[in-house]
């Protein structure tokens, strides 16, 4: 009756802090029989002509802020949910992280899988490099709190994780997943949504990837330094590629030929 009432507790996102370290067993975490790396495709309407665009659209606009969707450009969806760090239950709150950090938000779909923790690991590795740059991460999925702690208590060669620098977020109720647009419903599980969302609270990139695909953790970091360029110096842009240290460009008809020409 113990671990029911636990998991109720998980179910609401709501968790008091608990004396005790739990272990399940990875054997007891079953993988759904659809989960086969590729999510089924959906029928897809016809995106509205490019005439019925607003006559108000400015094409100076380089800074857009959107109205509706995409994500893109809007306030990060806010949350409150547990979460497992450092082999302990903790609470995490989305809107904490507003005015003092840059967050990368990425979404995986089952723990004790195989993709994910490649993944997991390799942004718990180069942590510190996006700790320099005033930026936390966090991870989630629609796993319990119980099942983030059994997968890191597993050893990094046993398809575990290990200790990570960051939290790994519960959302079994499948609500975060589903604020964010992840969420594959046939299945229950989400797919592979990765979000900067910056200081002031806002979703500045998104990437969605397929279940088989896996995320690279320079391109991650390479865009967080491109926007945090741009944040920092809003009358330039960056090209194609960009890195630190890389030539940016001036949105200027004029302008941006000094960037053409020495290319």
């Amino acid at each position: 009756m113990a671990a029911c009432a636990a998991t109720a507790s998980a179910a609401t996102l709501l968790l008091s802090n608990p004396n005790s370290k739990p272990y399940i067993s990875p054997k007891s975490i079953s993988i759904p029989s659809s989960f086969s790396g590729l999510r089924n495709p959906l029928v897809s309407h016809a995106p509205a002509s490019l005439s019925s665009r607003s006559p108000n659209f400015s094409r100076r606009s380089f800074s857009v802020r959107a109205s509706e969707l995409p994500l893109v450009g809007n306030p990060a969806p806010g949350f409150e949910a547990e979460a497992v760090f450092d082999q302990e239950f903790i609470n995490v709150k989305l809107s904490e992280y507003t005015g003092k950090k840059y967050v990368i938000l990425f979404f995986y779909p089952l723990d004790f899988t195989f993709v994910c923790p490649t993944e997991i690991t390799a942004f718990s590795d180069r942590y510190e490099e996006f700790q320099k740059l005033n930026t936390e991460i966090l991870g989630v999925s629609i796993d319990s709190v119980f099942s983030h702690l059994a997968w890191v208590q597993t050893d990094r060669k046993s398809g575990g994780l290990g200790d990570l620098k960051y939290p790994l977020v519960s959302d079994v109720t499948k609500s975060i997943s589903k604020l964010y647009g992840v969420l594959i419903p046939d299945q229950g599980i989400a797919l592979r949504g990765l979000f900067i969302i910056d200081k002031e609270g806002v979703i500045q990139h998104s990437t969605i990837n397929n279940l088989a695909i896996g995320r690279s953790v320079d391109e991650t970091l390479r865009t967080l330094q491109a926007l945090q360029y741009v944040q920092e110096n809003p009358d330039e842009v960056c090209p194609a590629g960009w890195k630190p240290g890389d030539k940016s460009m001036k949105p200027d008809p004029k302008l941006s030929k000094e960037y053409f020409a020495a290319v």
